[in-house]
């Protein structure tokens, strides 16, 4: 039997090319975790979890500054293409990985004052338990709700006189497919996109990020400010749909 996520040209037929996927985060989905939420994006999931722990790199000892970081990771039954070995077996993180959990980690720390946080690191965790494309724009949002819930437990607690977070983050998909702009990419729309662009942004319109590719031909000036202009649609939407921002 054919797994669901493997169906292809169903889910995304339906979609108009302006149009995010489903997009849902269920805050609080692990016991123990400070912050950790299950992003639901189409047919992604990514559980993001944030831990606290007082210390930081040696690079950062004495200063009085803190540290966020991130780790990310694919389960092995993940994807469609059969299962993915764990990165344990190998020895090493493979590149992809490397590449999206330091992603990750760099647009995170544009949402947070390091001296707000003090000496003190948060580590957000993305484990992807189902992928059908923009897994790590899943995971920086995701994180971004993961590291919000953890820093309110420290403000609640009295371990920090003042939210270091001075705005939130997201991220979203946008590409050139048939042609035409399209937003939020699924894994169909990746695998045979022209253009493939990611777009990290703060919820005040900057840019965090962005990291784009012609997988065919080069393309133009005035694709990239129509790409631009769908993802800024894209993202006022998601960083509404994040919910509380206390």
């Amino acid at each position: 039997m054919m797994r669901p996520d493997c169906v292809k040209g169903e889910m995304h037929m339906k979609r108009k090319r302006d149009q995010l996927r489903k997009i849902e985060f269920v805050r609080g989905f692990t016991k123990h975790a400070a912050g950790s939420v299950l992003v639901k994006w189409g047919g992604t999931w990514v559980l993001c979890t944030a831990s606290v722990e007082d210390k930081v790199p040696p690079f950062l000892k004495g200063s009085g500054r803190g540290w966020v970081t991130a780790e990310y990771s694919m389960l092995p039954s993940s994807t469609c293409g059969g299962r993915k070995e764990r990165d344990i077996k190998r020895l090493r993180q493979d590149a992809r990985s490397t590449e999206i959990q330091r992603l990750i980690g760099r647009s995170l720390r544009a949402a947070v004052d390091m001296a707000k946080l003090g000496e003190r690191q948060i580590t957000i965790d993305c484990d992807v338990l189902q992928a059908d494309g923009g897994t790590r724009c899943a995971s920086i949002t995701g994180g971004m709700v993961a590291l919000e819930d953890a820093v309110g437990k420290l403000l609640e607690a009295g371990t920090i006189d003042e939210n270091p977070i001075v705005h939130r983050v997201a991220a979203v998909s946008v590409g050139i497919c048939d042609g035409r702009p399209t937003l939020d990419l699924d894994y169909e729309h990746d695998s045979t996109a022209e253009v493939d662009l990611n777009v990290v942004m703060t919820d005040d319109g900057r840019y965090v990020e962005l990291q784009g590719t012609a997988e065919h031909n080069p393309f133009t000036e005035k694709a990239l400010d129509a790409l631009r202009a769908l993802s800024r649609k894209g993202l006022k939407r998601i960083f509404a749909l994040m919910g509380r921002n206390d």
